[in-house]
């Protein structure tokens, strides 16, 4: 029954998608039916394996290769993620896409996206868990692209297709050295791997890591990334392509040397400050929580890197819950004032006080307030950078990040309430009256996610339990880095809701503006050097081309010198000794007359001529 039932977590949402491709119709219903249909087989699976149960499901695949689905305390826990969070995002697309003549094709987009994601954590093989990959990369473009017809929509998408698609021959390569080391394909047979090849695969995986989770200096892509759709930037977020990278790194990290995980520790510590800046200053708000995104996902890798995964595990659980909560509410606002600058956006929460309230919890706990999810997750990750053989290191970040999270949340919050006495003219007032159609609906999926945020720290200890495994080693529970933790998101509070963001960055405010771009930033140092190579590479092979062809038409014109000499020459000759030989023939078949004179006179001239050959022949020796 366990083999049904994780066939159903991932075909359910998948034949959903399929059928509204198909039928074109009731694209809602076939949606929430594939959905729900696909949150009964996860919960299904989650019990099962709470209860001490396990499966595995093998596929035909390559040769000694199968393909395999598994069900264990992670791959379920994580499978419940994803459907529980698409249920709750996809009733909010009902309303928010109420008005879009393209439901068929978003629906059935975001459908295989969420059961391409299933498949990923699910994946007991390397080979599967690849081409699950590259299916949440395709239909990521797909949402990313979706309103395609507006100005720098597939610019946008295009971007974030090929950062994450160059990142992923980290992957690519990692997968070979694992399985060229262990001679098997299973992802848990490959995690006993040590040495040089675990290094080397270890750092390969923290490049697929950073790209898909938006890490610094990959992370551009994602804020960008937020012409799509909000259901799509709160999926995306939450639980399915961003979370891939740490999801990816959660997994492995048995695998995982100390040089390996100091330097995942540091590059997610140096990207959470980095992209923690950029969302203090960032001035639309869609795109300030997407910074905020990669600074959360960097404070997961701190937490990796210290050698506690369960830690980023359970960050990564209740950012899900809380990040998602975040972009529904802001969509909500950007219906009512049809934009996402936060400047026009201000005291927008005053018309919308429910969603407001929803988003400030979420808000509260994604800045760590007890008794809020995030408190207790981000208590975790510092306890761990306290415990770490690199505590100067990983603390400093993890304190600096948590800080951050509050100043930018708090002075999202406090735009959002706060009305600018200045600013009341009649465009503001015009604005102020539009209604959002669709309302319940997403505030039906809001309250489910807010909910989720809120009390969703009640549910990590028996997670830790569940996953009695060596990832919930060295997770502690301790009064220090409680207090340290409160302190840094008390203080981010005060200092964002307080302090004007000119004053609190000060000159930093221009290059976090500008994505703390150097030389031009990511586009200067790496894609148009990338294209200026790629653009030589085009004129060597133009040359190669002209080369090659031109050997070509000299060699045609040498066969073609040596046809006619073959026709004229030698086949000539041939065809003209062949003729004379014919003739010779014919007239000596002349001399074959049948009379008996003849014949007697012919052999007498014949032997009178081999006589007198053998006498000179006799004279000659």
């Amino acid at each position: 029954m366990s083999f049904i039932t994780i066939a159903i977590a991932i075909l359910a949402p998948l034949a959903a998608s399929l059928l509204i491709l198909l039928v074109r119709r009731m694209p809602v219903l076939l949606a929430l039916s594939g959905m729900a249909l696909g949150l009964v087989a996860s919960l299904a699976l989650l019990l099962n394996v709470s209860s001490g149960g396990s499966s595995e499901l093998l596929l035909p695949g390559l040769p000694h290769m199968p393909l395999r689905l598994i069900t264990t305390p992670l791959t379920v826990l994580l499978s419940t993620l994803v459907a529980v969070i698409g249920s709750f995002v996809l009733v909010y697309a009902v309303g928010y896409m109420k008005s879009d003549t393209e439901k068929v094709r978003f629906f059935a987009t975001m459908l295989l996206f969420i059961a391409a994601m299933q498949t990923l954590v699910l994946a007991g093989d390397w080979i599967l868990l690849l081409s699950a990959w590259e299916l949440i990369g395709l239909s990521s473009y797909l949402l990313i692209g979706f309103w395609y017809q507006k100005p720098g929509v597939k610019s946008a998408a295009t971007r974030a297709f090929m950062v994450t698609r160059s990142a992923d021959l980290g992957l690519y390569i990692a997968v070979f050295i694992l399985i060229a080391t262990t001679g098997s394909s299973e992802i848990a047979a490959t995690l006993n791997t040590s040495g040089t090849p675990a290094t080397a695969a270890g750092l390969l995986l923290l490049i697929a890591a950073m790209g898909k989770s938006a890490q610094t200096p990959l992370h551009d892509w994602l804020q960008r990334a937020m012409a799509g759709p909000t259901p799509v930037s709160a999926l995306l977020h939450s639980a399915t392509l961003v979370a891939a990278g740490a999801i990816l790194l959660i997994r492995t990290a048995p695998m995982l040397t100390p040089e390996t995980l100091l330097v995942i520790g540091i590059v997610g510590g140096v990207t959470t400050v980095v992209t923690g800046l950029i969302a203090l200053g960032e001035a639309d708000l869609k795109r300030m929580l997407a910074a905020s995104t990669s600074s959360q996902y960097g404070l997961m890798l701190v937490a990796v890197g210290a050698g506690v995964p369960l830690a980023a595990l359970l960050h990564l659980i209740a950012h899900a819950a809380i990040k998602s909560s975040l972009f529904l509410g802001a969509g909500v606002f950007q219906h009512s004032r049809e934009t996402t600058m936060l400047e026009q956006l201000r005291g927008v929460g005053r018309e919308r006080p429910k969603i407001f309230i929803g988003f400030a919890l979420a808000a509260l706990a994604l800045a760590g307030i007890p008794p809020l999810s995030g408190f207790f997750s981000k208590d975790a990750i510092i306890a761990a950078s306290l415990n770490s053989d690199s505590i100067w290191v990983l603390l400093p970040f993890a304190l600096a990040g948590t800080l951050l999270t509050g100043s930018y949340m708090a002075r999202a919050l406090s735009i959002l309430w706060h009305k600018n006495q200045g600013y009341k003219n009649q465009q503001q007032k015009s604005s102020q009256s539009k209604s959002v159609a669709g309302l319940v609906w997403m505030g039906a999926g809001l309250a489910g996610l807010v909910t989720l945020a809120v009390i969703l720290a009640a549910a990590f200890p028996a997670m830790k339990t569940l996953l009695n495994t060596p990832l919930a080693e060295n997770i502690t529970t301790e009064f220090v880095p409680a207090i340290l933790g409160l302190v840094a998101a008390l203080s981010g509070l005060l200092l964002g809701w307080f302090v004007p963001v000119q004053r609190l960055l000060g000159p930093l405010l221009s290059w976090a503006n500008n994505g703390f771009s150097v030389a031009g930033g990511f586009d200067n140092l790496m894609v148009r050097p990338a294209l200026a190579m790629a653009r030589g590479c085009e004129k060597l092979e133009r040359i190669f081309y002209e080369g090659v062809l031109a050997i070509g038409r000299m060699g045609l014109k040498v066969g073609r010198i040596v046809r006619r000499t073959d026709d004229k020459g030698i086949d000539g000759f041939i065809f003209s000794f062949v003729d004379s030989t014919v003739n010779l023939a014919a007239k000596a078949r002349t001399l074959q007359s049948g009379l008996i004179h003849k014949e007697l006179a012919i052999g007498t001239v014949a032997s009178a001529m081999i006589l007198a050959i053998s006498l000179v022949a006799l004279m000659v020796y």
